[in-house]
């Protein structure tokens, strides 16, 4: 896979993104991803992409797997690989019409768009390109651009339920990274589906990397509604079976990112637990999601990787 001109980074803001850990995550990749005997790679929750982008840019990726269950998410990454120049004049006329529109009369700009987004939805086959994809892909990025934090959640009826952002500025149609995208995502497979579904594409010769919805470790940190369910204890032990069955059975390089319970609790042992015998290491992250400012700040994240570089 040839590189991309420009650097391709998240096309949009997403919860969890990794876009200021990559720096730290680099010093855990496998030394087979450095030296290009690993050439493929797989990331069964893909949110924002933002390790995918570092590492097409800097290792030789052959091929890429890339899995998400928020089927719009998936539909846009699809619509930005295949069609990108038809997604990009949807999102000028967005930029245009949410520039011109006074700054008290976004709030029903936003809405509008939103209502429509969600009425849409009955509407669209995400399992085959359509030309309506291309106009969804749009809405989406726009909200995206627009709500407030960058959220993306759903309520219980599958409805995006976010409230409008109020922001002054927002970069909705962003020609140079939209294209550098489309060029980075060539040779990429991207599906939405549980991060099971990963199985068949995983060879000795792969990194995977799990960035699942975080286990909170407080009762108002808590955001796994990415698609409308939550990712409970009971699914975090499921994924952790999941990544022992994997490495066992594809010897490929896996590592996993998730909330560090001793933030809070020092004898809460629950990764410890559902990890036994893999390697367990500790970066710096901010804490981008808190209903309070004052709870905004450093705080740990776990690595677990099935191998060590000596």
């Amino acid at each position: 896979m040839e590189k991309a001109k420009t650097a391709a980074k998240p096309f949009v803001k997403w919860v969890g993104g990794k876009g200021k850990l990559l720096e730290q995550f680099e010093r855990y990749y496998p030394a087979g991803l450095k030296d290009g005997t690993i050439h493929n790679y797989v990331e069964p929750f893909l949110g924002g992409g933002a390790l995918y982008f570092s590492i097409l840019e800097k290792y030789k990726i052959k091929n890429a797997c890339l899995f998400d269950l928020n089927r719009d998410l998936v539909l846009t990454y699809n619509v930005i690989q295949q069609k990108h120049d038809i997604l990009l004049d949807f999102l000028e006329q967005y930029q245009k019409q949410y520039d011109k529109t006074a700054q008290d009369k976004r709030y029903d700009l936003f809405l509008s768009v939103r209502k429509h987004f969600n009425e849409q939805r009955f509407e669209i086959n995400y399992k085959k390109l359509s030309e309506n994809w291309a106009p969804r892909a749009a809405q989406f990025i726009f909200l995206n651009k627009t709500c407030f934090n960058g959220l993306f959640r759903l309520n219980s009826k599958g409805e995006f339920n976010v409230p409008f952002g109020k922001y002054k500025t927002a970069n909705i149609f962003d020609l140079s990274n939209i294209t550098a995208v489309s060029f980075a995502l060539q040779n990429a497979e991207i599906t939405a589906a549980e991060y099971s579904a990963c199985y068949a594409k995983v060879n000795s010769k792969t990194f995977v990397y799990f960035d699942p919805p975080y286990r909170p470790i407080t009762q108002t940190s808590s955001f796994t509604t990415y698609t409308g369910a939550e990712f409970t204890d009971k699914q975090q032990i499921e994924l952790a079976k999941f990544y022992q069955k994997l490495d066992k059975a594809k010897n490929a390089k896996l590592m996993l990112s998730n909330s560090d319970p001793s933030n809070m609790n020092p004898n809460d042992v629950f990764f410890e637990k559902a990890y036994p015998d893999y390697n367990f290491f500790k970066v710096t992250a901010a804490r981008a999601v808190n209903c309070k400012g004052s709870g905004r700040g450093k705080i740990n994240e776990l690595l677990i990787t099935n191998y060590r570089n000596e």
